[in-house]
């Protein structure tokens, strides 16, 4: 079924086998655009700019470096969810013990809110720096961002697609014009992409620019966003998709890697050179921008800044969907998951304005970018081991020069991490010496390596024939089906046109062999807070036409009850059933959807899942 697969709403929406020559090719572009909007977003502007201001043109071999191991993970991201139509959640939950996929789950949901906390500071930063609106106002307003994402997926994923790609657009023609105001020097520049050893804030900030370019998040969003292209599943086809993925790939992450160049560049070139080694936060930057050059470049600076983070959220919160459904199996209305994500994100960011005050906003943002890097290495090891696995792979095993250079990223990133932890941590015992140092950040910092270590060492070690590719198990076999009779029938009434629809239909399933327990709800204010003891007009008028639908059906030769409950509806129906110890229940469905949904509820999935009978549905 469709809402088995990630991202059930958009799987397979885009069809390829139609086009031919070019229009194929573009058929297949898209996923890696919309990937390569977290390469670019308010996070990485921080570390760039931090980056640039304070150790000029040094840094942009590590952006060369993030970049290069960002195309070569991102393609074996795209790989795995072609070749086995999972994504990494979910083959990685087909791969490790059960107990391992709640820490990868809470894990990767924290570079998730890591990520979405950038975009969050982001967007609010750029909303001030042209309207001149409150920090704390512009990040209460990144909420509605979810609405958005809900009106985009609805659309489909080409119009999803085509927005993002507008909104990079506006990026990289913002940079491309600053470029030309500040006039870098390309000698500079030509030097700073010799590697050069990292050590103290050289280093925390290259770990930021790691994080901020090889997202974890993006390795789960590129394996299940390729499952949005419909191609034939034989061996042609999957090669075929594999090669234009990688096109798209490469084309995308190296317009990521000109917007990230441009942004360090550009805070050499303006700040470094000037003088400003301490320019840490994006309004530092945007003010220096208008003292240095004017009015232009500062508004397009702002302009891109909202583009950035609001593209950002998109992928964002689709990355969030990903890793739920696919590490716990969870699954939960759109909208709902997408609040949740957000909120998490949210919480910091205001508090942080409200304890610390603004200013600590540019700090928040690169500890976000930090973390993402803290977090890569469990989502690369899963993903190595499982393009590296010739049972599930097949033809599409990666090759093993492949094989070496991801495990030479993965040892290189893991190594710079323990490094940073390392020295964070002697720097805070040096500084403070607490008693929480002792007893919770190296005591987690222990327990989060020993994961580490074991999810790179178990598959290695079990051999055991692994899950299939079926999220939610395999087929029984359908045996010898005998006639069930129903013999206590619960129909669900709310006097509208639909009632004589709703009790035909419950009358098919038992005939005059079964009794049938009519039942309304009352919902009035009174009903909620008075229950039985209600006797407003209402309960009155309703009690006396359930009666009149018991009266009827006698006349027919049927048997029948009535009963009324009264405040929430889902419940007081489920209290009932149980009560009546009824076999079935028969509901008529509300018909409204989207807005209405929110708004009125929908009765009959609560209805659904606080019962344990079998429940008709009739439209």
């Amino acid at each position: 079924m469709k809402d088995k697969q990630s991202l059930s709403e958009v799987h397979q929406s885009v069809a390829t086998d139609k086009r031919k020559g070019w229009r194929r090719i573009l058929a297949f572009i898209g996923p890696a655009y919309l990937v390569s909007v977290g390469y670019m977003d308010p996070g990485n502007w921080a570390t760039d700019i931090a980056g640039g201001s304070k150790f000029g043109y040094q840094l942009i071999w590590v952006l060369l470096m993030s970049n290069l191991i960002a195309l070569l993970l991102q393609s074996l991201s795209a790989r795995l969810g072609i070749v086995r139509g999972l994504d990494l959640a979910q083959a990685s939950r087909n791969a490790y013990p059960k107990w391992v996929n709640f820490p990868l789950f809470i894990l990767a949901q924290t570079a998730i809110i890591a990520c979405d906390l950038a975009e969050i500071i982001g967007m609010a930063i750029g909303l001030n720096l042209l309207f001149g609106l409150p920090l704390i106002w512009g990040v209460s307003i990144t909420i509605f961002d979810t609405v958005l994402l809900l009106f985009l997926l609805n659309k489909g994923m080409r119009k999803m697609e085509a927005f993002i790609v507008s909104m990079v657009f506006i990026v990289g023609v913002s940079f491309l014009i600053e470029m030309f105001i500040v006039e870098p020097s390309l000698k500079e520049i030509a030097k700073g992409f010799e590697p050069s050893i990292l050590s103290g804030d050289a280093l925390y900030i290259a770990i930021g620019i790691i994080g901020a370019t090889v997202m974890p998040h993006n390795l789960y969003l590129h394996s299940s966003l390729v499952q949005t292209r419909k191609f034939e599943r034989d061996n042609k086809g999957i090669k075929e998709a594999i090669k234009f993925n990688f096109i798209d790939t490469a084309v995308a992450l190296n317009l990521a890697f000109f917007v990230n160049a441009a942004i360090l560049i550009l805070a050499a070139a303006a700040f470094f050179k000037n003088g400003f080694h301490e320019v840490a936060e994006i309004q530092d930057a945007h003010r220096l921008l208008s003292n240095i050059f004017g009015s232009i470049a500062p508004a397009l600076f702002a302009i891109a800044l909202i583009a950035a983070g609001q593209s950002s959220t998109v992928t964002g919160t689709l990355a969030g969907q990903i890793i739920m459904e696919g590490h716990l199996n969870l699954r939960i209305q759109p909208w709902l998951r997408r609040m949740i994500t957000r909120l998490l994100a949210i919480i910091p960011a205001f508090f942080t304005i409200l304890f610390f005050g603004e200013s600590a906003l540019g700090g928040l943002l690169i500890l976000s970018q930090v973390v993402l890097s803290l977090q890569l290495g469990f989502a690369i090891i899963p993903l190595i081991h499982l393009t590296s696995d010739k049972k599930e792979m097949k033809d599409f095993t990666i090759k093993t020069w492949v094989k070496v250079l991801a495990w030479m990223s993965a040892v290189a990133i893991v190594s710079l991490n323990i490094k940073l932890v390392l020295e964070e941590i002697t720097g805070w015992i040096a500084e403070a010496d607490g008693w929480y140092i002792y007893v919770i950040v190296i005591p987690m910092a222990i327990l989060i390596g020993l994961l580490l270590i074991y999810i790179f060492i178990y598959p290695l070690l079990n051999k055991r024939q692994r899950i299939g590719n079926v999220p939610h198990g395999n087929a029984l076999a359908i045996e010898h089906v005998e006639k069930i009779s129903y013999k206590r029938i619960g129909i669900t009434v709310d006097f509208s046109k639909n009632d004589r629809n709703t009790i035909r239909h419950a009358l098919i399933q038992g005939g005059k062999e079964a009794h049938y327990h009519l039942i309304h709800i009352v919902e009035t204010a009174a009903a909620r807070y008075l229950g039985e003891k209600a006797m407003d007009h209402e309960t009155q008028t309703d009690t006396e036409n359930l009666e009149k639908y018991r009266l009827n059906l006698s006349e027919l030769g049927y048997e029948s009850s009535s009963h009324i409950g009264f405040g929430s509806t889902a419940k007081a129906i489920a209290a009932i059933s149980k009560q009546h110890d009824m076999e079935l229940l028969v509901m008529g469905a509300h018909g409204h959807k989207g807005l209405k949904d929110l708004i009125f509820g929908t009765t009959v999935d609560s209805v659904r899942h606080k019962v344990t009978i079998p429940v008709l549905i009739v439209r």
